[in-house]
């Protein structure tokens, strides 16, 4: 069951990602022609600072779901209502918490943002807050679907309106250049969708209605307010990781290079949501993995999905390597384009991030917040330091440098050791052993695509099409015929090949694969 709800989650979450990468390019490309560098600029600006305020919400969301893991795999009923209704009460306060905090930044938007001539920039910030408070005012209602591995429905509710959404706002740039009008249409869409999915729940979870007749016991209420409090430590450590960006180019360097930087963040951000469509939906299966199975089944079931990290990453960060500045040359033109060197960072960064994200879901659902609540806070000192210094010399390129360089410091060791030694019970060196091979691999592969694809022209959208369709052969057929020998290939290769047939055989596979996990552990045991 846990494969067939992944699967199903996949597919709706792939597709999705492609309508939407499509709508958002040409989205893109209507709102520079309509309004310019300095309103993408803005665009990017406000979304970044926005997310500082989603502070108030970091770690209450990943702590009560993971503690509502094993009741709804047990169905007890009592503690999923309690669990739920503090969830409400939660969310409640923190619309209030981020609506406050939002206000109270309003006069201060003046010494970030300099030399512009968009007018409006109060309003427009004030739209930008309520879109970013609104929804959590239902929120928890959409956790639980994804708790109980039915993601393909929020999926699904999203995909329309976002369909929905961005149609209508091509449509007002093109007819009316009306950028205030363009964020009312978006907030209010966002509004009734997140009303309409929690109305879906309702009704397809009519025990949520139900009155609490039990209190949480103090043990799990206790867990909640620890994790709660390490994962908010992290989450601020985070947003001063990855959500800065945008701000200090805007101070140092200049709005419209927050614009070019946009560009490029969106991208990579459609890379980075395509593949989060495949690992997002795997963490709540892998959570029902974890509350159930031994440590030597999750850390065959983690080697298995390693594999896979390493293996869509790598082959995406080649791609963006490659086709990034030929696309945005023919898409919006050579004067859009930043230096090669701030493409490859970003690039590095982006890949670095994602060989964590296995771990980082295994971590995650075992509920290891607790221990690793200050690295975050670390990693954004050294962030900080080192591209406030860097920013004077090396321009934009210094910013990154410092964020790639905080992150081999604190979560590239730390994170790992954290999961094997918690939850696997493995010798750290496997780890690091792995990740030096299977980034010489990915490097390997990177410099062959390279040499082939310079011989390749870019002068039109075929040729570059044909470039893309020729990395994509071309790394995947240097991964095959590395990794076609090993244990976690042929698992990944009996699951595609049952994607062929019937997707009930799926199920067949992984329960005779869990069924030969627990002879082992037994086995091992005795």
């Amino acid at each position: 069951m846990r494969v067939k709800s992944s699967l199903l989650n996949i597919s709706a979450g792939l597709g999705n990602q492609i309508i939407i990468t499509i709508l958002s390019l040409v989205s893109r490309t209507v709102f520079i022609n309509s309004l310019g560098i300095e309103y993408l600029g803005i665009n990017g600006l406000f979304t970044s600072i926005l997310a500082m305020l989603t502070l108030a919400e970091a770690g209450i969301g990943s702590s009560i779901i993971y503690n509502l893991y094993k009741p709804v795999a047990d169905n007890n009923q009592p503690q999923i209502l309690a669990l739920m209704q503090l969830y409400k009460r939660v969310y409640l306060v923190i619309a209030g918490v981020v609506l406050l905090l939002g206000l109270g930044l309003m006069p201060f938007l003046d010494l970030i943002i300099k030399d512009t001539s968009v007018e409006n920039l109060n309003l427009i910030y004030l739209l930008f807050l309520i879109n970013t408070a609104a929804p959590y005012l239902f929120v928890y209602k959409h956790s639980f679907l994804n708790v109980n591995q039915k993601n393909y429905i929020v999926t699904a509710v999203f995909s329309v309106s976002a369909i929905l959404s961005t149609c209508m706002k091509i449509a007002i740039l093109f007819y009316t250049e009306n950028y205030i009008l363009y964020l009312v249409i978006e907030s209010s869409i966002s509004i009734v969708t997140s009303i309409i999915l929690a109305i879906i729940v309702d009704k397809m979870y009519p025990i949520l209605r139900k009155k609490i007749q039990t209190m949480l016991d103090p043990e799990t209420k206790a867990n909640f307010i620890k994790n709660m409090k390490a994962i908010i430590l992290q989450n601020v450590g985070n947003y001063f990781i990855f959500g800065v960006d945008s701000i200090m180019i805007s101070t140092f360097v200049s709005i419209a290079a927050v614009g070019l930087y946009s560009n490029y963040k969106m991208l990579i951000d459609i890379c980075r949501t395509f593949l989060n469509q495949i690992f997002a939906n795997m963490y709540h299966s892998l959570g029902n993995l974890v509350a159930k199975e031994s440590a030597g089944a999750i850390y065959r079931i983690f080697k298995v999905t390693y594999l896979l990290n390493f293996w869509l990453y790598s082959c995406l960060s080649i791609g963006l390597y490659v086709m990034v500045e030929p696309l945005i040359v023919m898409w919006i033109g050579p004067e859009f384009t930043m230096p090669n060197v701030v493409l490859l960072l970003l690039v590095i960064a982006f890949f670095e991030r994602g060989m964590r994200n296995s771990l980082s879901a295994v971590k995650t659902t075992a509920g290891i917040f607790h221990e690793d609540r200050f690295t975050p806070l670390f990693q954004a000192s050294v962030n900080l330091t080192v591209s406030l210094i860097l920013v004077h010399y090396l321009g934009i390129a210094g910013i990154f440098i410092g964020s790639l360089v905080s992150a081999i410091m604190v979560p590239f060791w730390y994170t790992p050791l954290l999961v094997y030694r918690k939850v696997f019970h493995q010798p750290i060196r496997y780890y690091f052993f792995s990740y030096a091979r299977y980034t010489l691999i990915g490097i390997v592969a990177c410099i062959i695509v390279s040499s082939v694809i310079e011989m390749v022209p870019s002068t039109t959208i075929m040729w570059l099409a044909l470039k893309g369709v020729a990395c994509f052969i071309l790394v995947n057929a240097i991964y095959i015929g590395v990794f076609h020998r090993t244990e976690e290939f042929k698992y990944l290769f009996g699951i595609m090949h049952s994607l062929f047939n019937k997707v009930p055989k799926v199920n067949l596979i992984l329960n005779k694969a869990f069924k030969r996990d627990r002879d082992m552990d037994v086995s091992g045991n005795k």
